[in-house]
C-alpha cells in the first residue's frame, strides 16, 4: 500500500473552527490498496474538520457509484454508495488506532493522513450481496440469468395431505383417557 499524500491533512497551521476538505475518489485510490474488485469508481468525498484546542474532529460523507459485477450474473453495473464517518483525533505519548473512532497520534505530529479510514469507509458501504438491478426488475436478459432460471428446482403441486391411518389410531388413544 503506498501512502495517499493527498489525504494527509496538515492541522497545524489552521486556526480552531471548521475547515472543508474536497475529493475526488476513482479507482485508482483502491487499486493503491490492493483492492480490485471494483472495475471503476465515481466517489464524491466531504471532509469537514473542526479543529479544537485539544482535540480534532474529522466529519467524512461520501456520495457516488462503484462499478461492479453482480454475483448473480457477473454482468457489470453501478452500484450507488453512500457513506459516513465520525473519527476524533487525539494527542497522546504515541500513535495508536486500536480504536475504530478514535485515533490518537503523537504531540509532535502537524498532519493526520485518513486514507485508511476512507478506504474501510467505502468499501464497507458497498452491499455485501451485489445484484443487478436488471436481475431485481427483471429486464436484464443474459445467459447465466436463463440457465439459472432453467436450473431452478421446479414448483411442486401443492399435494392434498390425506391423513395417515396410523397416525389417527394414535390420535384415538390420547382422547380415550
Amino acid at each position: 500500500m503506498m501512502k495517499q499524500k493527498e489525504f494527509s491533512i496538515p492541522f497545524s497551521g489552521l486556526k480552531q473552527g471548521k475547515h472543508d476538505f474536497e475529493y475526488t475518489i476513482n479507482n485508482q485510490f483502491f487499486e493503491s490498496f490492493g483492492y480490485e474488485e471494483f472495475n471503476g469508481a465515481n466517489i464524491h468525498l466531504n471532509v469537514e474538520l473542526r479543529k479544537l484546542s485539544n482535540m480534532l474532529e474529522f466529519f467524512l460523507n461520501a456520495d457516488g457509484t462503484v462499478n461492479v459485477n453482480c454475483d448473480l450474473t457477473n454482468e457489470p453495473y453501478e452500484q450507488p454508495i453512500s457513506s459516513e464517518l465520525k473519527l476524533v483525533v487525539k494527542f497522546g505519548e504515541e500513535y495508536n488506532d486500536e480504536d475504530d473512532e478514535i485515533l490518537i497520534i503523537p504531540h509532535g505530529e502537524h498532519q493526520v493522513n485518513i486514507a485508511q479510514y476512507v478506504y474501510e469507509m467505502l468499501v464497507l458501504a458497498v452491499p455485501q450481496k451485489r445484484v443487478h438491478p436488471g436481475v431485481l426488475d427483471g429486464s436484464l436478459q443474459s445467459e447465466a440469468l436463463k440457465k439459472l432460471q432453467e436450473l431452478q428446482p421446479k414448483e411442486k403441486k401443492e399435494e392434498i395431505k390425506e391423513n395417515d391411518p396410523r397416525w389417527d389410531e394414535l390420535k384415538k388413544l390420547l382422547t380415550d383417557k
